[in-house]
């Protein structure tokens, strides 16, 4: 598996943790990319993705959020599956902040992750609301 896919499931994983536990657990992501990527090649870069990801969706929640409600008319974003929730919100952090990652990969990931985590249903779903923030903000 590449690095930088496995760092995008870890990083669902803790904010999966972080949706049901509380935001006060933010600390415990060194620890948990530790036992994760123990003896694992790509190490540094694996936790510095994943930090980054965890981190920049933290900073941006509010606005990402923001526009995954408008972008998913008739759904509330806490009624989503959790996992299709923080699967959106990473793509879109990358979508909106990420300048090293295109857009298609940002969007596939997003696919990918809930795909392999959630339903199979669940990519169509997430494919649908990232296309339309892409659309909406003119990427």
């Amino acid at each position: 598996m590449r690095v930088r896919t496995r760092a995008r499931e870890l990083a669902l994983q803790f904010l999966y943790q972080m949706d049901a536990q509380g935001p006060e657990h933010r600390p415990e992501l060194d620890a948990f990319l530790d036992v994760e990527l123990a003896g694992k090649t790509g190490t540094v870069e694996a936790k510095v993705f994943a930090r980054e990801l965890v981190d920049g969706v933290l900073a941006h929640r509010q606005h990402i959020d923001t526009l995954l409600r408008k972008a998913a008319t008739n759904w509330e974003i806490q009624r989503m599956a959790a996992v299709d929730r923080n699967a959106l919100r990473i793509g879109c952090y990358e979508l909106l902040y990420a300048d090293d990652i295109p857009m298609k990969v940002a969007i596939n990931e997003a696919i990918e992750l809930s795909k392999r985590y959630s339903t199979e249903a669940s990519g169509a779903f997430v494919n649908g609301i990232l296309d339309r923030i892409r659309k909406d903000q003119g990427l």
